[in-house]
């Protein structure tokens, strides 16, 4: 494994000034979050230069297994590029229709093969590419087992897992695949998580917010708030956290965020964190500004 220099750990876990090169990991038609998360990223250009889209596998009520929910989320971004008026072209990729069998072994997939691609092309040009994964973590961690030596140019950021004292860990994007969440913890790339609990659960809406602030916001507007209602409607909820925009935010507006960096914990096989001394660097998001963050996503939805 390639050994990041404190220094430079600590440089790269800062947002960074200016905009920057992103690929956005997501598993788009899980529930309803992804889809912000994706026009958020479109709609944040002088913020986010998004190179690549890539679907992610996810295996709920929504889906007949992992490779199913990649391709309905590989789908769904298709629908959403359309709305925002971007062509899919050479922009989004499919990904893992598995998991990992075990924390050696990558699963190869278009977009993994792409996050490598970007990754060195990154690093050739003396850059860093962030990669902001909303979803199981089997492509990014794929990457990183195919390729290693691109944590000298990848910064991820993850919303996934819990706070690491909460007594429990079976997050959705965390225990889909914990031998690529061991890959992350492990491969010293670094890496910014968003846990949920108590953290990504503050981006909470109601129909009602979303019917003033995002129904008016056009035909990609209406398409997010019709997914949503209709989600909430189905399962009679009051309110939905939208938790993947935290990922956009973290670079939009990130006065909001309280984080705090720490050496990173070890996963073990039943998905609890360990901590050991000696690890290298990582920073974990504890809190997050509710309002700034949705005020930031509807204003920039206004283009």
């Amino acid at each position: 494994m390639n050994v990041l220099t404190e220094e430079t750990m600590r440089a790269r876990l800062e947002v960074p000034a200016g905009r920057i090169d992103a690929i956005l990991d997501t598993d788009t038609f899980n529930e309803v979050d992804d889809q912000f998360a994706l026009a958020y990223a479109l709609f944040s250009p002088e913020k986010i230069n998004l190179r690549a889209v890539t679907a992610a596998p996810f295996f709920n009520d929504r889906s007949s297994g992992p490779g199913d929910g990649m391709e309905k989320s590989y789908e769904e971004i298709q629908r959403i590029l359309k709305l925002a008026g971007r062509d899919s072209a050479d922009f989004a990729w499919r990904g893992s229709a598995n998991y990992l069998p075990d924390r050696h072994t990558p699963v190869d997939s278009p977009a993994a093969r792409r996050i490598v691609e970007l990754a060195r092309e990154a690093k050739a040009a003396g850059k860093v590419i962030y990669v902001l994964g909303i979803a199981a973590l089997t492509n990014i961690s794929s990457a990183l087992l195919m390729a290693p030596e691109i944590i000298d140019s990848v910064v991820v950021i993850w919303l996934g897992g819990q706070p690491h004292h909460w007594p429990t860990h079976g997050e959705f994007n965390y225990a889909q695949d914990i031998p690529a969440v061991q890959v992350l913890f492990d491969s010293g790339v670094p890496l910014v998580q968003v846990p949920c609990a108590s953290v990504a659960e503050l981006l909470m809406v109601t129909i009602p917010e979303l019917d003033v602030r995002c129904k008016v916001l056009g035909p990609l507007g209406e398409f997010l708030y019709e997914r949503t209602s209709t989600y909430m409607k189905e399962r009679n909820f009051d309110s939905k956290v939208i938790w993947d925009i935290a990922t956009v935010a973290w670079f939009t507006v990130p006065e909001t965020f309280a984080s705090a960096v720490h050496p990173a914990p070890t996963v073990d096989d039943e998905g609890a964190y360990r901590q050991q001394p000696g690890r290298h660097l990582m920073r974990t998001v504890y809190h997050i500004g509710r309002d700034a963050v949705f005020t930031d996503l509807f204003n920039r939805l206004k283009r």
